[in-house]
């Protein structure tokens, strides 16, 4: 029984409203077809307005409201049940070139805080190497980056052979594990109300901090950015996109703002972080290969100006892909 009819209105008729739109879309655009997201939000639409439908037909005084109600779940109901040529494909291209960028615009929010926090790790691990010269030992992980810049800058422009001749591809698929293994840690640990997301993303945003402030002040910029760029533009946002999807999650968790219930929270967001994590591993494969079969040689069979023109350019295409492919007759539903 409804307790309160006003008040249940103003809440559930945005929602019927929704449905609705979305039905009248269905009916006049021939051809239409949904994304992943879509059917998740038709699906969880119709649910809701069923429910309404009976709370409603309890409520005797409102026959008016009872008859619009019982049209609009009759409608989402043949729609989903009628078998015609208007079906619901998963088509990769679509996916890629639509569903993946309008998600990620949907949520930007998450991705600027999962900016933001690995800043500030970056700033941090900046200063420790600045002001304590054995704080580098402490951050970075990795033995070949202790030494000083000069001497690796020297020992890679003078190495005769390819280090990695015969071995690319087994490297390639390391680099590959290694950053999708630590790009799903951050993503899962939005599990813990986004606590370890933040430990996460701080924690790489400070090695990436020591290691660039330690090549400058070597004064090895072109080294670093011939050596960083061609991969690091790909890589790096993919990391964040593992942050923004964390965020995601742990939001879904909290539901600070959300009438809906754990389940119904966790429901509506599993399609958009399937996607942010799809896009995520094509974006580390993409990063392994650069790294391998490119990032590693240098001057002299490698002009650095070639390396450093061929990551700004990844760059400009990763930001013109994500920012505004899919635009054209951009209706994102309602983010939950």
């Amino acid at each position: 029984m409804i307790i309160d009819l006003n008040h249940f209105l103003e809440e559930e008729r945005p929602i019927w409203q929704e449905l609705e739109a979305l039905l009248n879309r269905l009916d006049t655009g021939i051809g239409t077809r949904l994304d992943l997201h879509e059917v998740e939000r038709f699906h969880y639409l119709y649910h809701r307005s069923s429910s309404d439908l009976a709370k409603v037909a309890t409520f005797a005084s409102e026959p008016d409201l009872l008859t619009y109600l019982e049209q609009l779940v009759a409608r989402a109901y043949g729609e989903i049940h009628e078998n015609h040529d208007r079906r619901v494909r998963f088509t990769p291209a679509r996916w890629f070139f639509r569903t993946w960028p309008r998600t990620f615009r949907k949520h930007l929010s998450a991705f600027w805080l999962s900016l933001a926090v690995t800043m500030m790790g970056a700033l941090l691990g900046a200063g420790a190497v600045a002001f304590d010269s054995e704080a580098k030992e402490i951050i970075l992980p990795f033995d070949h980056l202790l030494g000083t810049p000069s001497e690796r800058v020297a020992q890679e422009e003078q190495a005769k052979i390819d280090r990695l001749s015969g071995g690319k591809g087994s490297f390639s698929g390391y680099l590959m594990t290694h950053n999708i293994r630590v790009s799903l840690m951050t993503f899962s640990m939005g599990l813990t109300w986004g606590l370890g997301t933040i430990i996460s993303l701080f924690y790489n945003g400070a090695i990436l901090g020591a290691v660039c402030l330690d090549y400058i002040r070597d004064g090895q910029i072109v080294f670093l950015a011939g050596w960083l760029l061609p991969h690091g533009v790909i890589e790096i946002p993919a990391i964040l996109l593992s942050g923004q999807g964390g965020f995601i999650l742990a939001s879904a968790l909290i539901g600070r703002g959300n009438s809906q219930s754990l389940k119904e929270r966790l429901r509506s967001s599993w399609g958009d972080l399937t996607t942010l994590l799809g896009g995520m591993g094509i974006m580390l494969v993409w990063a392994g290969l650069i790294e391998a079969y490119f990032s590693q040689y240098h001057e002299p069979v490698l002009p650095y100006s070639l390396k450093i023109a061929f990551g700004l350019f990844e760059l400009l295409v990763l930001v013109v892909f994500l920012g505004f492919s899919g635009r054209k007759g951009d209706d994102s539903p309602t983010e939950l």
